[in-house]
């Protein structure tokens, strides 16, 4: 009994500290995730922890993009392995230990990896670990993109399987079907909204630069509501419940940015997000 108790008690522990560092790294989607019921809250935490793991090694300024990309192998490598456990502590290429130049949400990668429930764990591990290779692919090649198949790729890539996996979960927790084609496009909306909110900010990270040869604003924000539209679909047509509840938060703000983009804004103001996020919510539990 008192074994039971301290097992117990470092499960609570654990969902704490990994909610925690979710919080830490991005209020926004703590929100819809705290909201999650038992099981499908652990697994999407995980999965979104998992990938904000890798994403913070392909955003680092300090790493040049063969660095990276070793880095980004090794993890991969590490979770493709995983059996009933994950360990991925190695950070060092050619001899340089790079653990000093990430964050914590990087480093502890391994227990994030172990914190979705057994069931459906190794399908986060294999979803992070593709995505990590991917992530490896355009760091050396600087994320060179010259036409919209090669942005189709790249959103695809790095959040288009996301709307992938988490079809695979709300079908893992309570049988819900979704569109595999639509939930591609919610992906890719939602990542397209970060590409015009974050284009200087990515420019002056190496130049880099998310927009096919010869567009500007307007192709690339016509290339948001095309891929917007389908997130719509996709949201829309998931039954009421913690998937459609979940998606709907991170779909709201989408529009909302780009909305505040085409009237000059930078961003929504912290009250402006508040607000919609409480539209969503306040309609989810009417």
């Amino acid at each position: 009994a008192e074994y039971m108790g301290n097992k117990k008690n470092r499960q609570m522990s654990s969902v704490k500290t990994a909610m925690q560092v979710l919080k830490e790294t991005s209020r926004t989607f703590y929100i819809p995730i705290a909201g999650l019921p038992t099981g499908l809250k652990e697994a999407v935490a995980s999965a979104y922890l998992c990938m904000r793991a890798i994403d913070e090694v392909e955003d680092n300024e300090k790493l040049d993009g063969r660095v990276k990309a070793t880095i980004l192998r090794k993890m991969s490598y590490a979770l493709q392995g995983g059996r009933d456990t994950v360990k991925i502590d190695d950070f060092s290429v050619n001899g340089v230990d790079y653990r000093s130049a990430l964050p914590e949400v990087t480093l502890r990668v391994s227990e994030w990896a172990m914190f979705a429930p057994n069931e459906i764990a190794p399908r986060v591990w294999d979803s992070t670990a593709t995505m990590a290779d991917r992530m490896a692919f355009w760091s050396e090649n600087n994320w060179t993109i010259k036409t919209e198949h090669d942005l189709d790729v790249y959103t695809y890539g790095v959040a288009g399987a996301v709307g992938l996996l988490l079809t695979d979960l709300w079908a893992w927790y309570d049988n819900t079907k979704a569109d595999r084609v639509l939930a591609v496009g919610f992906g890719r909306g939602l990542q397209s909204v970060n590409i015009l909110r974050n284009q200087q900010e990515d420019a002056d990270r190496g130049g880099v630069n998310f927009f096919p040869v010869g567009w500007t604003r307007k192709e690339m924000d016509a290339y948001s509501d095309r891929n917007l539209a389908l997130a719509d679909q996709y949201t829309n047509s998931l039954p009421e419940g913690p998937a459609k509840t979940f998606c709907s938060i991170p779909l709201v703000l989408a529009h909302g940015t780009l909305g505040a983009m085409r009237l000059g804004k930078t961003k929504l103001s912290r009250a402006e997000v508040i607000s919609l996020i409480s539209s969503v919510t306040k309609s989810a539990f009417a």
